[in-house]
């Protein structure tokens, strides 16, 4: 006979259409010879009497056909079963053939090259799509996993979020704006305590607070910026320095990093020592990931007499990364 479709692997099914069983007064219990899904799918007769489906028996597991009294203990077969639906068994589909559906539901997990998927969609190999669809969600919802766990992509509420080994490190709102927590910035300052007396050499300026520092890269114990990875980094310090002896050949006031030293000259060729004097650097440094800057002054020369303002609104160091 011609057929449209993939081959059957079996074209025919014979089963039987009835079972027959002796009661013996006490056994409830009969094993079926066919499976079938409900009680209505089999016609009972006990001594010639049909049973009522549900009440006077009843289909369990498939295969188990239970009594609610035990059949009478009578010579001969005395309990037929006629089978009315039954299963003749499942259909698999030839693993060598495409399959091709226009919709389908599953109730659990699939896999795409794995026989053991452990999400409900499991693919091992490379996924092409031209388009990606989920739901609004935060933190690990209406998002994309990596397989490792340590990424993800997600959207959290209007805005895309991505998150690295459980922390956020980047946001972008509805009007464009990115976020970075994690972006290397830091602001810090003294405490209000001049440093006095700066040495007739090199004095590294120390710092006792942090305005912020928001991914830790700022020692305050050796007042070193620590540079996490490698960019350009935008530096800036302000100082006030008080007690500015004339008679020094001059002062040099410093942004020192590990692969440059950046200086703003100062000459002090002023007819009386100067009560204050305001000094700003500003550079673009090139940083390579752990490299350190720091801020310190040179003074050649001249007294020992000049001091740096601990006023936290005068002297000041920040930085953050740039590119």
């Amino acid at each position: 006979m011609a057929y449209i479709g993939n081959t059957a692997a079996s074209k025919f099914v014979s089963n039987r259409a009835a079972s027959v069983y002796s009661g013996d007064g006490s056994t409830v219990a009969f094993t079926l010879e066919q499976v079938v899904t409900q009680d209505e799918d089999v016609l009972v007769s006990v001594d010639g009497v049909v049973q009522e489906p549900s009440v006077a028996y009843a289909v369990s597991s498939g295969t188990t056909l239970t009594f609610t009294a035990a059949p009478s203990n009578n010579a001969g077969n005395n309990i037929f079963v006629y089978y009315l639906a039954s299963q003749a068994g499942t259909i698999g589909h030839p693993s060598s053939q495409a399959l091709s559906a226009t919709n389908g539901t599953f109730t659990g997990d699939v896999g795409i090259g794995t026989a053991s998927p452990s999400q409900k969609l499991h693919v091992a190999g490379n996924v092409y799509n031209t388009g990606f669809v989920n739901s609004a969600g935060s933190g690990t919802a209406g998002g994309y996993q990596f397989a490792d766990g340590n990424a993800m992509i997600y959207r959290a509420t209007n805005d895309l979020a991505i998150k690295l080994q459980g922390t956020e490190t980047l946001r972008i709102n509805a009007a464009g704006i990115i976020t970075k927590p994690l972006q290397p910035a830091f602001s810090v300052h003294k405490s209000g305590t001049d440093q006095s007396n700066m040495a007739i050499a090199d004095t590294t300026v120390t710092w006792t607070h942090e305005r912020f520092d928001a991914n830790a890269d700022f020692n305050l114990t050796n007042n070193n910026f620590v540079a996490p990875v490698t960019g350009k980094y935008f530096l800036n310090f302000m100082a006030r320095l008080e007690a500015v002896d004339t008679g020094a050949a001059f002062y040099l006031a410093n942004i020192v990093t590990s692969n440059q030293t950046y200086r703003y000259i100062i000459d002090p060729n002023f007819s009386a020592d100067l009560n204050y004097f305001k000094v700003q650097v500003t550079v673009l440094a090139d940083m390579d990931a752990s490299d350190t800057a720091h801020v310190s002054f040179i003074q050649n020369g001249g007294t020992q007499q000049t001091d740096i303002d601990g006023d936290a609104t005068e002297t000041f160091f920040m930085g953050h990364l740039v590119a």
